[in-house]
Parts: C-alpha cells; sequence; structure tokens
C-alpha cells in the first residue's frame, strides 16, 4: 500500500536558499521512492512530502536519508519541545482524494456581423 512521510523543518534566518539548493542536488535514489515535494508553509517554515511504494521501503531508506539530513543540518533550527531539527511523521494511505473533473469550457461563439452591419460600415466610411 502507498505510504508517505512528511518532514517538518525551520530554516536558520539566511540560510533559506542553501537549504532549497540542497534539496535540488540531492540524489534521491531511493528504491521504491515514488516522487517528493518541498513545499514552504511559512516565513522560513518546510516541510517535504515523500511517497513511497509501501512502509517498508520508506524505511528501509531512512539511513540515507538521514545522510541527505547531515548535509544541510547546520541550516536548520530547533523546533523546540523536544523535537530537534526535524519534525518526521509518515504512514500509509489510507483514502484516495481525486480532484473533480469538470468538462472542458467552449469558448464563447464569435459574433460575425450581418451583411446589413457590414454595409453601414462601409458606407460610413465612404461618406468620411
Amino acid at each position: 500500500m502507498t505510504a508517505f512521510n512528511v518532514v517538518r523543518f525551520r530554516v536558520k534566518p539566511g540560510c533559506e536558499e542553501r537549504f532549497i539548493e540542497a534539496h535540488r542536488k540531492a540524489k534521491a535514489g531511493f528504491k521504491g521512492f515514488l516522487g517528493g515535494w518541498l513545499v514552504k508553509t511559512g516565513e522560513r517554515t518546510f516541510c517535504i512530502v515523500g511517497q513511497w511504494r509501501n512502509l517498508k521501503s520508506l524505511a528501509a531508506a531512512r539511513p540515507q536519508m538521514i545522510g541527505i539530513l547531515d548535509s544541510f543540518r547546520d541550516t536548520l533550527e530547533d523546533l523546540g519541545g523536544g523535537l530537534g531539527v526535524t519534525d518526521p511523521v509518515s504512514g500509509e494511505t489510507v483514502v484516495k482524494l481525486s480532484a473533480e473533473r469538470r468538462p472542458p469550457q467552449r469558448a464563447a461563439p464569435v459574433r460575425r456581423k450581418t451583411r446589413r452591419a457590414q454595409k453601414r460600415v462601409g458606407s460610413q466610411a465612404r461618406a468620411a
């Protein structure tokens, strides 16, 4: 069953670009990793969301993920409350939510001038 992990971070002042760049450069070649997103959630706060084939794949990749975390750990602020610099959670999907599909909108019909209107425009141009 598909699994997800979400990790919350708060970046030290002046370290945002380095933090983002570390994620851009990270080689996420983990077995069972289906993709992920780095989301800016506020002033200097971010979450990373990872999608996995299953919880087993996620658990097996933890040592590698910690290695990547260690490469930018010095950019992070302690979150307080005994959390340290990360607030991770993970679990299996229980419901997949789908977006409502709407039929494509048609373009408004183009109004064409009647012959009478075309003649009027032409005669006004000649009169001028």
